[in-house]
């Protein structure tokens, strides 16, 4: 799709330089700086979901609660107190 928009020419000046030094045309500049504006500005969590229980299957990894219980066995349970 097309899109028709007015840039400042010193922001254009700008972008033509960006994109000359990476060696990309001025269009695939303003493209890879839209998708990094939606990506930035994205209002979901959908990382949360993606890496939650990553680690869940490794059986190199202690649980966290069991180590826990391990850190405080030296201490007195708290019905003693």
């Amino acid at each position: 799709m097309r899109i028709l928009t007015d840039i400042p020419d010193e922001d254009i000046e700008k972008l033509d330089a960006l994109a000359a030094k990476s060696k990309r045309s001025r269009a695939a500049a303003i493209r890879e700086a839209v998708k990094l504006y939606l990506v930035q500005n994205a209002d979901n969590n959908d990382w949360i979901e993606r890496w939650a229980g990553l680690w869940a299957d490794r059986d190199d990894i202690p649980d966290g609660v069991d180590y826990q219980r391990a850190m405080r066995e030296d201490r007195r349970p708290y019905e003693d107190i």
